[in-house]
């Protein structure tokens, strides 16, 4: 972490500009999960007693190209007032006269919500004079949104070339610290879990991670297309076609270094997905016949999985193992959380990155079993990639340049 943080700057009296990710799922004008908010409280208790006048900003969805009652922050700052015992006051917009007057008004030790960014068109590119009515808000920046740090947009990247310090909140430090930690210094064994529907979307992830891990287990969606690429039949089961030669590639890749790729040896099967009660079957991985569907790992997999989670010093998770979402299938994904659950009591260091992976943790009741959770799907994925996040590249070092 050699990036400016929180702790570093002096906060009393300071508008300070702040990037959360408050993306939740909102109903009937309620957030109905607010981990995310949760989340970033330590950094807004650091600023409310460090006397700064806090003023968030976030997106929220996909608004297409301006303003959507759908898509407004308020339901949020109604939430955060509950979760952080004091009002959080809200701005109509994020910028222009409403935004001024509101940030205007604050007195030391107060929050507000500015109204979703991405209401403006400029935010998603990261427009200069758009980055530019924000900056005018703040004395300070922080930035504690890591689950949009992979995007190079107005309120992560572009803010940073008109206001100085850019630092980072508590957040943000923690979620590069434990990844920067499994990938940089882990204690090893060091085995990455990773599963989900498609290939195509993790190719750069293990590439990266074949040069680091000493074991790396493929299990969800994704199996399936090894598995043909090994010229296995796979029945109904998903099949990325343009990413067989890419499959076999990896698996040459595998021979050829330290890291041990391990498939699944068996696969619970069934005819019919939507099908209540579904019919279900296990079967070995070479075996799915032409009208069965793969859904997920089976026990034996299970059982070889763990065996490596229970020698590991380091483990990393990203993506489930099966149609976790539909209980029949879910067995395999929750086994995996377990298991790394009892990992970290025995003082392994476990990883959850994000997206689904986060999800299932949350549904097993186990999020808080795990030595960290990341908030940042798309993001935990490009810094396992060994990408550079523009939103942690444009925070200030250590030594005063960015």
């Amino acid at each position: 972490m050699n990036k400016l943080t929180i702790d570093d700057i002096n906060l009393s009296g300071k508008r300070a500009l702040t990037r959360v990710d408050f993306n939740v799922p909102i109903e009937s004008g309620r957030v109905t999960d607010d981990t995310r908010l949760v989340a970033s409280i330590p950094t807004l208790h650091k600023m409310v007693n460090s006397k700064a006048k806090v003023i968030l900003m976030s997106h929220l969805g996909r608004p297409k190209g301006g303003p959507d009652p759908i898509y407004s922050l308020r339901p949020v700052a109604d939430r955060l007032s509950k979760l952080m015992g004091i009002p959080v006051k809200f701005a109509e917009d994020c910028v222009g006269e409403a935004a001024s007057k509101a940030v205007d008004s604050l007195k030391d030790g107060e929050i507000l919500l500015l109204e979703n960014v991405r209401f403006h068109p400029e935010e998603e590119k990261n427009n200069p004079e758009f980055a530019k009515q924000l900056a005018v808000l703040g004395d300070v920046y922080i930035n504690d949104a890591f689950g949009s740090a992979h995007r190079a947009h107005a309120s992560t990247e572009g803010v940073t070339r008109y206001l100085q310090p850019a630092v980072a909140g508590y957040l943000m430090k923690k979620e590069i610290e434990y990844l920067g930690m499994a990938l940089e210094d882990p204690v090893r064994p060091f085995v990455a879990i990773l599963g989900g529907a498609k290939i195509s979307g993790k190719i750069d992830v293990i590439s990266n991670l074949l040069d680091k891990v000493d074991t790396l287990l493929i299990g969800g969606g994704m199996a399936f297309t090894f598995f043909k690429a090994r010229g296995f039949n796979i029945g109904k089961s998903l099949l990325e076609t343009d990413k067989l030669g890419e499959a076999s590639n990896i698996m040459l890749l595998a021979e050829n270094r330290s890291a041990n790729l391990v498939l699944p040896i068996d696969v619970v099967v069934t005819p019919d997905i939507e099908a209540v009660p579904p019919s279900t079957e296990i079967v070995a991985a070479a075996g799915i016949k032409g009208d069965l569907i793969g859904v997920d790992i089976g026990p034996r997999t299970v059982d070889t999985f763990l065996e490596y989670v229970r020698s590991a010093g380091t483990v990393i998770w990203n993506g489930p193992m099966g149609i976790f979402e539909k209980e029949p299938f879910a067995a395999g994904t929750m086994a995996i959380a377990h298991g790394m659950a009892d990992a970290t009591d025995r003082g392994c260091l476990t990883i959850v990155g994000g997206g689904d992976s986060a999800a299932a943790v949350a549904q097993a009741g186990l999020a808080d079993r795990m030595s960290h959770v990341s908030t940042g799907g798309g993001a935990s994925l490009e810094f396992l990639e060994g990408k550079t996040l523009p939103g942690v590249a444009a925070l200030t070092n250590k030594g005063g340049l960015r």
